[in-house]
């Protein structure tokens, strides 16, 4: 018995981020840049190895110092954790290092603060 075929429907369109999403991107980008261009400047190797510590860094970036630091939440924490994790998982000779996780928090205008040891996974 033949089968007749459906028609096929056009798939719809991708959505279009919105406008403060995309700038929002941008703003995080460029932030990640000049942070690293900082820790670089102090000595710190981005996939950041220095001596026998790995450190994971969380680049936050507002209009404000005060707002970025404010922008590391819990969830940041538990995300930024989760992304060493898989790190690890990964590069398991870097389980013998030790792990630590600072921020940077960037803002208009100011040099960027760095925050050695911001906080601690087991937290």
């Amino acid at each position: 018995m033949a089968r007749r075929a459906e028609p096929l429907e056009p798939s719809p369109q991708p959505r279009r981020p919105r406008r403060e999403r995309v700038a929002a991107f941008r703003l995080g980008l460029s932030a990640e840049s000049r942070a690293a261009m900082f820790l670089i400047a102090k000595g710190y190797r981005i996939v950041a190895r220095r001596r026998r510590a790995l450190v994971f860094v969380e680049v936050k970036a507002r209009d404000r110092a005060d707002e970025a630091a404010e922008a590391v939440t819990e969830r940041t924490k538990r995300r930024i954790v989760a992304a060493a994790a898989l790190w690890l998982a990964h590069h398991p000779d870097d389980n013998e290092r030790d792990i630590r996780f600072d921020v940077m928090l960037v803002a208009p205008g100011r040099m960027p603060q760095h925050i050695v040891n911001a906080f601690d996974a087991s937290r």
